[in-house]
């Protein structure tokens, strides 16, 4: 399975009603529950200025990409064993290809 670009206001539509109670998108805006995703890409885990993040997300290393996290949304825990994201993740190929498209365009 990889990241294929998907339909941005379908991604859009699956933030505000999968991801918006904790995640805030724009450029210093605050954090939530969730770290602000502003700047997301290319950024290592565990990076985001300010935010309190688990020893296990600063430690993974990866650096987010529209691959990375297409693999990521299916199921944080798994990916990241220790976080403290509470989200099942998404099952649907389709659905993670649209949030990533979306979050791509709305954190740059």
């Amino acid at each position: 399975m990889s990241f294929k670009p998907g339909d941005s206001s379908k991604g859009a539509s699956l933030f505000k009603t999968r991801c918006a109670q904790c995640h805030t998108l724009g450029a210093g805006e605050p954090h939530k529950v969730g770290p602000n995703l502003h700047g997301v890409f290319g950024r290592k885990t565990g990076q985001a200025e300010g935010y309190s993040y688990t020893a296990a997300n600063v430690n993974k290393g990866i650096t987010w990409d529209e691959q990375t996290l297409f693999e990521y949304l299916e199921n944080p825990k798994k990916y990241i064993p220790g976080t403290k994201m509470a989200f099942a993740g998404l099952k649907k190929e389709k659905d993670r290809n649209d949030l990533v498209t979306y979050l791509k365009e709305a954190t740059a």
